[in-house]
């Protein structure tokens, strides 16, 4: 499974550019990767792992903003198409790749 969190914050005061940056930073931490701006991704193995992240997101949300996250199965994410550009090595490293540890 993968997890898309989707966010629009504000940036407009030094206060929310730190709180925007934060999160950012701990998106990234709990190992999302950016697919666009403002859009990061993380694999998931299972409903218990996405219900922790879950948690983990609610608890790092900034006081300002949207933040959407959807759950989507590896099969949903693996049909992604990009309609404008060319393909990038850089797109090609983030296609279906899971690791389970048993």
């Amino acid at each position: 499974m993968r997890l898309v969190v989707l966010f629009d914050l504000p940036v407009k005061t030094k206060k929310q550019r730190h709180d925007a940056t934060a999160f950012r930073n701990f998106l990234l931490k709990d190992g999302y990767h950016m697919l666009q701006y403002s859009v990061y991704v993380r694999i998931c193995n299972g409903a218990d792992a996405v219900q922790k992240h879950r948690v983990r997101l609610y608890d790092h949300l900034p006081d300002n903003g949207a933040v959407r996250l959807l759950v989507i199965t590896e099969k949903q994410y693996a049909s992604i198409e990009i309609l404008l550009g060319h393909l990038s090595e850089a797109d090609q490293s983030f296609e279906s790749q899971q690791l389970t540890i048993l």
